[in-house]
């Protein structure tokens, strides 16, 4: 039986101007809170022209969450979603 895969979504818009910002705040708080989290296999971050932010980490059995940013960082509290793999 192989291990079951979590893919954690955690998206966040920033502040108009700030996305620069709140990428930093992920590099330097958000990933590191992750660092030794038991199951975590990968973590990725991606950004686009609406300031909008995401991460998605995979993980063999619970993800973890990540921080809440900083109020002044964001427009709207972060969307977190869990997605179970599906097999093909």
């Amino acid at each position: 039986m192989t291990a079951r895969t979590t893919a954690a979504m955690w998206e966040a818009k920033a502040n108009p101007g700030g996305g620069d910002a709140l990428v930093a705040w992920v590099r330097t708080v958000a990933l590191p809170s992750l660092d030794g989290a038991p199951g975590l296999e990968r973590v990725e971050v991606f950004r686009n022209a609406e300031n909008r932010v995401v991460v998605i980490s995979l993980w063999t059995g619970e993800p973890s969450g990540l921080p809440d940013p900083p109020t002044h960082l964001v427009a709207r509290p972060p969307h977190i979603w869990d997605f179970e793999q599906v097999p093909r």
